[in-house]
């Protein structure tokens, strides 16, 4: 009796097949995106000369490896750390700062250029404590800016935008405003309210 052969399988459709479900998969999934820091680095100045910073104008932040937040020695609630660095950051203690609103406490920063908020935090502080932590203190910033940008905006032409708005309005492809003349502005603030910053990890 002859042997019968075996039938053979039709794996011309198998390609498609493949092709259709590595579609689908690359249209269904998910990648997660993480939260990170928008943080541009100053360029490096050459220079021999050693800076001298005054004490008084360095706001000291600890972050413990519990996430724990000791704000100039004194234990401190995350939600009360942007009014704290605003203060700080406003103070205007040597009068030179004209748009300051601040106390002018001699003993506190003398004016936002010379102000430098440090943060320093353990190896062990969770990544979101760690966020939260560098998100107020940007909020700090961003509170003093928008407020001189509502400042100055009149009489420059921006009636009514703070520096967040003037920043989007400038990066904004349909915006129809004079781009120069706004980063003129935005590029003053950025001189009046430095963002004077560190971090050290123990």
């Amino acid at each position: 009796m002859a042997k019968r052969a075996a039938p053979e399988v039709n794996a011309g459709s198998m390609a498609d097949i493949a092709f259709l479900l590595l579609i689908f998969f690359l249209v269904t999934t998910t990648i997660e995106k993480d939260s990170g820091i928008n943080r541009k680095l100053p360029p490096m100045e050459e220079s021999d000369e050693d800076v001298i910073i005054k004490q008084k104008n360095i706001f000291t932040v600890l972050l413990n490896g519990k996430d724990q937040l000791l704000v100039e020695d004194e234990l401190m609630e995350l939600k009360d750390l942007r009014k704290a660095a605003t203060e700080f950051l406003d103070n205007g203690g040597d009068g030179s700062c004209n748009y300051c609103q601040g106390r002018k406490d001699p003993a506190s920063s003398d004016n936002p250029d010379k102000a430098i908020i440090s943060l320093k935090n353990d190896r062990e502080t969770s990544y979101a404590a760690y966020i939260a932590v560098q998100n107020e203190i940007v909020a700090a910033y961003n509170v003093l800016r928008n407020r001189r940008a509502l400042q100055i905006g009149p009489q420059k032409g921006f009636p009514g935008m703070d520096f967040i708005k003037m920043q989007e309005s400038y990066k904004d492809v349909r915006w129809t405003g004079n781009k120069e003349k706004l980063k003129a502005v935005i590029d003053q603030i950025k001189v009046e309210i430095p963002q004077k910053f560190s971090e050290v990890i123990e």
